[in-house]
């Protein structure tokens, strides 16, 4: 089955174009304000409490569940939330590369979290966080480092004929 797709500028402002360039590429909004505030808030929860439970099965090594295992899986859900909270407010002040380098110090903090847990020697928990630091901050900064220079293109193209119109007129 076909469905259509809303024009720009519809009553619902589904369709409107979220680029600075009229004549990009369109992404259509989905979801409403409301939706993206609940998902902003919401993801960092749904995965901590993946992560908690992780760190407490981890905890346990295979024994029963405990009262204090429990608290431990909470705190730890708590604590993963907040510092997920506090690097997003942070980051979101930084360049780009300081973004990059404060969610892969995260990413990694928070694997060698886990991998210590385990009962690995303390050097291969340290070995394996600096590597998957050392990947997302590569990765995040290439994604950072690409989509912005484009935007500002852009935003340079942007201006660049808003002048050239202006002129003519």
């Amino acid at each position: 089955m076909a469905h259509a797709i809303p024009a720009r500028e519809t009553s619902t402002g589904a369709g409107t174009r979220t680029g600075t360039d009229a004549s990009g590429p369109t992404t259509p909004n989905v979801f409403g304000r409301r939706t993206h505030l609940l998902a902003r808030w919401a993801m960092p929860l749904a995965i901590g409490l993946v992560y908690g439970y992780w760190a407490a099965s981890i905890r346990r090594h295979g024994g029963p569940i405990t009262g204090w295992n429990l608290l431990f899986g909470f705190m730890t859900v708590l604590a993963f939330a907040l510092l997920w909270y506090a690097v997003r407010a942070v980051a979101d002040r930084l360049p780009r590369e300081g973004h990059a380098v404060l969610w892969g110090a995260f990413a990694g903090s928070a694997l060698g979290f886990l991998y210590s847990g385990s009962g690995v020697a303390m050097f291969t928990s340290i070995l394996v966080s600096l590597l998957l630091a050392a990947a997302v901050t590569a990765g995040l900064y290439y994604h950072y480092a690409t989509h912005q220079d484009a935007e500002e293109a852009r935003a340079a193209r942007h201006r660049t004929r808003t002048r050239t119109l202006t002129r003519t007129t």
